[in-house]
């Protein structure tokens, strides 16, 4: 048998697949039974975990709190526990309506990386109780009790979803998410599937472009477009009326023809490689095409020229070559000014709304022909 740490709990019925527990742990005692899941990827290229690093200076201000006399902890670390704990009901009468039973909960002691228990939220908080002077402070703690790591992810993003997460780890985790979604996270579920797509793609210009939150940077020096910039582009495309992608969109039945998005998005950003071949997959400080500004402007551009494309179309190729040769000559991606643009020089764009819009206009302008000549 092995090492096992049993404490006093609520059980409570929730729903009869996903058990909860309520109970207190010593704050010297929650890595004794869990694990931080930080995301990665495997061998495979499967995404693993979904927890962000460490915020250091977080984890300094909670410590200096919890070290100060007169503390209140009142918020659960919230974990996700495997089926291997064992709940011993108590013996007596049931109090109230049922809805909740105290008893033992008796949680296996196991080796870093093989604990029955992960931490859905509360890492930083885990990781101060750890390093300060109280480590028997006793800490709430709630957990739900499944062997489907597709809760833990789900449950992770939507207590996380009111806190200031990362984008690119919202981004990365929501393709491998199936569970409904809020609004808010659904409408970028796509978007951010679709751009996983154009990363691994053999026939995609983006592939190995694409910066995700699993991406190392030290290592893979190929990766210079944001993910975020990418999701942007789609997700406005596929849900404006206006936009090329919105027409492989079933707005009845929520259903969306990925393949074609696919085919439309490699279609239009290779040719856009071909016709900018030196500023295509350089940094973002050596060329504005790959910085966020140069993205979602050619994006609006892209929903100009490919909204009669078909990606069946044999033609398609020649008709979006001969769309975007106007706007060859106006830009200065790499080098040189903006003269459409006030002249500012070419380094001088940034990804803001107001810039993204200059050069939205600008590229529209000499694609319509009523560039000033």
């Amino acid at each position: 048998m092995p090492n096992m740490l049993s404490v006093r709990a609520l059980r409570i019925a929730q729903n009869e697949k996903t058990p909860l527990y309520s109970f207190f742990l010593k704050g010297r005692d929650i890595l004794k039974v869990a694990d931080i899941s930080r995301i990665k990827k495997d061998d495979d290229d499967q995404l693993l975990g979904y927890q962000r690093k460490e915020v250091l200076q977080h984890i300094n201000e909670i410590e200096e709190y919890l070290n100060t006399n007169d503390i209140i902890f009142p918020n659960a670390i919230i974990l996700a526990m495997s089926s291997e704990v064992d709940f011993k009901q108590s013996r007596g009468p049931v109090v109230g309506d049922g809805s909740s039973l105290s008893g033992v909960l008796g949680i296996p002691i196991k080796q870093k990386g093989n604990r029955v228990a992960w931490i859905v939220d509360g890492q930083q908080r885990t990781m101060a109780l750890m390093n300060c002077k109280k480590k028997d402070l006793l800490v709430p703690i709630t957990a739900f009790i499944t062997d489907d790591f597709e809760v833990h992810r789900s449950q992770f993003l939507l207590v996380n979803k009111v806190k200031p997460l990362p984008k690119g780890l919202i981004n990365e985790l929501l393709p491998v998410v199936n569970t409904t979604l809020p609004p808010s996270l659904a409408k970028n579920k796509i978007p951010s599937e679709l751009c996983n797509i154009l990363n691994k793609d053999p026939d995609s210009p983006f592939k190995g472009l694409i910066i995700r939150i699993t991406t190392d940077r030290k290592k893979d020096k190929t990766a210079v477009i944001s993910d975020n910039s990418i999701i942007q582009v789609i997700k406005i495309s596929l849900n404006s009326m206006h936009g090329c992608l919105y027409q492989y969109k079933n707005v009845a039945s929520g259903e969306i023809d990925v393949e074609s998005i696919r085919r439309i998005l490699n279609l239009y950003w290779t040719e856009v490689k071909n016709l900018f071949p030196d500023a295509w997959g350089k940094h973002p400080a050596k060329s504005r095409l790959m910085h966020g500004v140069g993205i979602k402007a050619m994006g609006t551009l892209m929903d100009r020229i490919m909204g009669n494309i078909h990606p069946d179309d044999k033609n398609a190729h020649e008709y979006i070559q001969k769309a975007l040769r106007p706007i060859k000559n106006y830009c200065a991606w790499t080098c040189g000014t903006w003269d459409q643009i006030n002249g500012i020089p070419w380094n001088a764009l940034e990804n803001t709304p107001s810039h993204v819009k200059l050069l939205s206009n600008m590229l529209i302008r000499v694609y319509t022909g009523m560039v000033d000549k």
